[in-house]
C-alpha cells in the first residue's frame, strides 16, 4: 500500500514535480500550521498545505499520513487530502483503479471504527464521495454493499464499532450528495439510485432503533442517520415506522434532540404534503406529547418545551392545508391548533424565561391565509371555527408583548432587551396581519378591554397591560386605514386618562397619537386632546424619538388645522432645541415638523415665527464665522446649517406636496409675493457665503451649505427663482476654486428645475459652461472633483 506505482491516480502523476510535497514536508507544514506562534508562518503553512493537497502526489502521501504511528491531526489531513482529491479530480482516476480505491478507503474506515472520531468521518465522506462519483453504473448497489461489507462476521472489529462505523457512513453519504459538485444531469441519476436505496438503509435503522438491546450511543447515531436520509425527499409514508420509533424515543433524555431534528426533517418535506394518510396518523403521535409538553413548562425545561413546539409546528405549518382539506377531520387539526396557541402562549418572559413562543408566529400566518384561500363556502365554515381561536391569539400576544416588572426589567441585559424589541415588531406584524380575518370588531375588542382596565376599580392598574392594549392599536393604525372604526374617538379620549409614570408605557402613548395623527386630520377637534400629551413629552429625553416622531406625523397631517395651536408649537419646540434635550437626529427631525406646521401659516405669520426661530442660530453662526476653524466649530456650523436645511425641507407655502391630491383639497390659497423660504436665504446668504471662504476646503461643511440650497430647489421649485443668479455665481466661485461633489449636485438640480425657464438661461448656462470647463480640465490634469467625506452619522441631517 506504500509503494508508489501501486497507488490509485499514480498514473501521470508526474507531472508537477516542482514542489517537493513528501511525507515529511507534509508533516512539518502541519506542525507549522497547528504550533507556530506566527500568525504569517501560520498562513504560509495553511497555502502551502492546500497546494498539497491539490496536487498528484496527494495520492501517495495521502495513505502513508493514515498509518497507526501518526497523530490524530496527521491522520485527519491525509483523510481530508483524499476526499479532495476524489471529489474534485475524479476524472484523473484511471477507471481501473476503482476497486483498488475502494478497498483500500472501505480497509481504513475498518481500522479507524475503534480509533480517531474526527479521522473516520472524514474517510466516511472520502468514501461517500468515491460512492456518488461511481453510482449508479460503476457501483450500481453501493448502499447495500456497504451494509453487506460492514454486517460480515469476520471482521476484526468488534459488532458496535462495526454498526457504529457504517452508521456514519450511512449519514454522511446523503449529506456529501447535498454538498457535492456533480453535474445536475449525474445528480438527478444519483438522488434517483439513492431513493432506491433506501430499502437497504431504513430497515437496518428500524431494527437497531427497536431493538430494546441497542445501546444508546447506537439509537442516537440511528436517529442521526435517519434525519439525514429524508432530506433526500424520501416518500413521507416510507418513514412511518421510523418516525414513530423516534416519538417513542423522545421519552429518553438523551436521545431527545436527536429524536425532534429527525421527526422535525421528516416531517418538513416539501414532498410530505402529498401523504395525506401519513400526516393524519402524525397528528395522535404530536397530540401524545402534551403531557410532556406541560410537564417540561412546569419544570422550567425550556430545551423540551423547545424542541416539543418544533415538532408540533412543523407538522402545523407545512401542512395546514392538506390538514384543513381533511374537512371530517376538523377536530384533530383544531386540537394541534390548540396545542401550538400553549406553546405561543407558554409562561415566561422571551428571551429570557422562555424561547419557544417566537417559533410560533409564522404559523399563524400560513393558517390564516390557506384559511382565506378556501372558497367561500368552505372558507366560512372555517371562519366559524377559527376567528374565536384568533381573538384568543390576540389575547395571547398581547400578553406575550407586555414587559416584565420594572425591577426585574432592570436586570435584563442590554442584548435582552433588544430581542425583546425585536419580539414585540414580530407581535405587532402578527397582530396587523391578523386584522385581515377579524377585521373593525378586533379594534372594538381592544377598545373594551383598555376601557374596562382604565375604569374599572375593581383589578390593581397595571401599566403594562394598558400598554400592551396601546401596543395592539398602534400596531393596526399604523398600516390599516382605521378613519371609519367607530372605537377611535373613544381610544382618543381614554389617552388623556391614562396615568403615565413609565418611560415604555409614555414611548406608547406617543407612537399611537402618532399611528392616528391621519385620522385627527379628518377629525380636527380631537388634536386638542392629545397635542399637549405630545408638547409635553417633547421635554423629555428618554421620550425623544417617540415624541419628536409624533410631532412632526401630526404636523403634516394636519398642518391646515394648526394654526391655533402654531404660537404653542414653536415656542415648546424651540425651548427643547435650545435647552439641547435632544439629539442632532431629533433635532432635524423637529426642525421638518416645524416646517409643516409654518407652511399652513399666513406669509407674514411665517416671518415672524422664522425669526425668533432661527436668529439664535444665526447670531451663533455668525460669531462661528468669525473663528479659526477648529474641529469644534466645525460640528456647531454643520449642526446649524443642517437644522436650516431641514426646515427648508418641509416648509412648502406653494403646497407642492398637495397637488397630487388635487386642486379641491388645497386648503390655503397660494400666496403672492417673494416666498418666505427665499426672503431668509437672502438676508442669511452673505453670511453663508462668509462661512464658505473659511471652510472651502473641507467637504462636509460645503456638504451642508449645498444641502440648504438643494432641499430648498426641491422643495419650492419655480419659487425659487430670485435666487438662481446669485447661487449660480457663488457656486461658479466655489467649483472654480476647489470642486466637490456636492457642488455638482447643486448645480444639476438647477439644471433640472430651471434649465426649460428662457428666463434664467444665462445664469445657469454661464455655470454649467463653467463646471462642464473646470471638470473637463481635471479629468485631463488627471484629477476628479473631491468625493463627499461621509460625516459621522450622529451629524448628518436626516432628509
Amino acid at each position: 500500500m506504500e509503494r508508489r506505482e501501486e497507488q490509485p491516480g499514480a498514473a501521470g502523476a508526474g507531472a508537477a514535480p516542482a514542489l517537493d510535497f513528501t511525507v515529511e514536508n507534509v508533516e512539518k507544514a502541519l506542525h507549522q500550521l497547528y504550533y507556530d506562534p506566527n500568525i504569517e508562518n501560520k498562513n504560509l503553512a495553511q497555502k502551502w498545505l492546500m497546494q498539497a493537497q491539490a496536487s498528484p502526489q496527494a495520492w501517495h502521501f495521502s495513505w502513508q499520513l493514515l498509518q497507526p504511528d501518526k497523530v490524530p491531526e496527521i491522520q485527519y489531513f491525509g483523510a481530508s487530502a483524499l476526499h479532495i482529491k476524489i471529489s474534485r479530480y475524479w476524472s484523473d482516476i484511471p477507471t481501473d483503479q476503482y476497486e483498488s480505491l475502494k478497498a483500500q478507503l472501505f480497509t481504513q474506515i475498518t481500522r479507524f471504527a475503534s480509533g480517531s472520531k474526527i479521522v473516520l468521518t472524514r474517510l466516511c465522506v472520502a468514501l461517500a464521495s468515491l460512492a456518488l462519483s461511481m453510482m449508479p453504473d460503476a457501483w450500481p448497489c453501493a448502499v447495500a454493499d456497504m451494509v453487506r461489507l460492514f454486517q460480515a462476521e469476520d471482521s476484526p472489529v468488534d459488532s458496535q464499532g462495526r454498526c457504529l462505523a457504517l452508521l456514519e457512513l450511512l449519514t454522511v453519504l446523503p449529506e456529501e450528495f447535498q454538498t457535492s459538485r456533480l453535474p445536475q444531469y449525474r445528480k438527478s441519476l444519483v438522488r434517483t439510485s439513492l431513493a432506491v436505496e433506501c430499502g437497504a438503509v431504513f430497515p437496518l435503522l428500524e431494527q437497531l432503533l427497536q431493538q430494546p438491546s441497542s445501546p444508546s450511543c447506537v439509537r442516537q447515531k440511528v436517529l442521526k442517520c435517519f434525519s439525514s436520509w429524508v432530506q433526500l425527499e424520501v416518500p413521507l409514508q416510507d418513514c412511518e415506522a421510523l418516525i414513530q420509533a423516534a416519538f417513542a424515543a423522545l421519552q429518553d433524555s438523551e436521545l431527545f434532540d436527536s429524536s425532534v431534528e429527525a421527526i422535525v426533517n421528516a416531517i418538513s418535506q416539501p414532498d410530505a404534503q402529498r401523504y395525506v394518510n401519513t400526516l393524519l396518523k402524525l397528528i395522535p403521535l404530536v397530540l401524545g406529547l402534551q403531557d410532556q409538553l406541560r410537564q417540561a413548562v412546569q419544570n422550567g425545561d425550556m430545551e423540551t418545551s423547545h424542541g416539543i413546539c418544533r415538532i408540533a409546528v412543523a407538522l402545523g405549518e407545512n401542512h395546514s392545508r392538506a390538514l384543513l382539506d381533511q374537512v371530517e377531520h376538523w377536530q384533530s387539526f383544531l386540537a394541534l391548533v390548540n396545542m401550538i396557541m400553549f406553546c405561543t402562549g407558554i409562561p415566561g418572559h422571551f428571551p429570557v424565561n422562555e424561547t419557544t413562543s417566537s417559533l410560533t408566529l409564522t404559523f399563524w400566518y400560513t393558517l390564516q391565509d390557506d384559511i382565506l384561500s378556501f372558497e367561500a363556502e368552505k372558507q366560512a365554515v372555517y371562519q366559524q371555527v377559527y376567528r374565536p381561536v384568533y381573538f384568543q391569539l390576540v389575547d395571547v400576544l398581547l400578553h406575550k408583548a407586555q414587559f416584565p416588572s420594572d425591577e426585574e426589567y432592570g436586570f435584563w441585559s442590554s442584548d435582552e432587551k433588544e430581542q425583546f424589541r425585536i419580539y414585540r415588531v414580530d407581535i405587532s406584524d402578527t397582530l396587523m396581519y391578523v386584522y385581515e380575518m377579524l377585521g373593525a370588531e378586533l379594534l372594538s375588542n381592544l377598545y373594551d378591554k383598555l376601557g374596562r382596565l382604565l375604569t374599572s376599580s375593581e383589578e390593581p392598574y397595571s401599566w403594562q397591560h394598558t400598554e400592551a392594549l396601546l401596543y395592539g392599536f398602534q400596531s393596526i393604525a399604523e398600516t390599516i386605514d382605521v378613519n371609519y372604526s367607530d372605537v377611535v374617538p373613544g381610544l382618543i379620549g381614554l389617552i388623556p386618562r391614562i396615568s403615565i409614570s413609565n418611560v415604555q408605557l409614555a414611548d406608547t402613548v406617543m407612537f399611537t397619537i402618532g399611528a392616528l395623527s391621519e385620522w385627527l386630520a379628518d377629525h380636527p377637534v380631537m388634536i386638542n386632546s392629545v397635542l399637549p400629551l405630545v408638547l409635553h413629552a417633547l421635554g423629555n429625553p428618554e421620550l425623544s424619538i417617540s415624541s419628536v416622531s409624533t410631532l412632526k406625523k401630526i404636523c403634516r397631517e394636519c398642518k391646515y388645522d394648526l394654526p391655533p395651536y402654531a404660537a404653542n408649537i414653536v415656542a415648546v419646540s424651540q425651548d427643547v432645541l435650545m435647552k439641547q434635550i435632544h439629539k442632532t437626529s431629533q433635532c432635524m427631525w423637529l426642525m421638518q415638523a416645524l416646517g409643516f406646521l409654518l407652511s399652513a401659516l399666513q406669509v407674514e405669520e411665517i416671518l415672524k415665527n422664522l425669526h425668533s426661530l432661527i436668529s439664535p442660530y444665526i447670531q451663533q453662526l455668525e460669531k462661528l464665522a468669525e473663528e479659526i476653524p477648529n474641529p469644534s466649530n466645525k460640528l456647531a456650523i454643520v449642526h446649524i446649517l443642517g437644522l436650516l436645511s431641514n426646515l427648508f425641507t418641509t416648509l412648502d407655502v406653494s403646497h407642492h406636496e398637495d397637488d397630487h391630491e388635487g386642486p379641491e383639497l388645497r386648503k390655503l390659497p397660494v400666496p403672492q409675493g417673494p416666498n418666505p423660504v427665499v426672503v431668509v436665504l437672502q438676508q442669511v446668504f452673505q453670511l453663508i457665503q462668509k462661512v464658505l471662504s473659511k471652510w472651502l476646503n473641507d467637504a462636509q461643511v460645503v456638504e451642508a451649505v449645498c444641502a440648504i440650497f438643494e432641499k430648498s430647489v426641491k422643495t419650492l421649485l419655480d419659487d425659487f427663482a430670485p435666487m438662481v443668479p446669485q447661487l449660480c455665481e457663488m457656486l461658479g466661485r466655489m467649483y472654480s476654486t476647489i470642486p466637490q461633489a456636492s457642488a455638482l449636485d447643486l448645480t444639476r438640480q438647477l439644471v433640472h428645475i430651471f434649465a426649460h425657464e428662457p428666463a434664467h438661461f444665462p445664469p445657469i448656462e454661464a455655470l454649467f459652461l463653467l463646471v462642464t470647463s473646470v471638470t473637463l480640465t481635471l479629468f485631463q490634469q488627471g484629477q476628479k472633483p473631491l468625493a463627499v467625506i461621509p460625516a459621522p452619522q450622529s451629524l448628518r441631517p436626516s432628509a
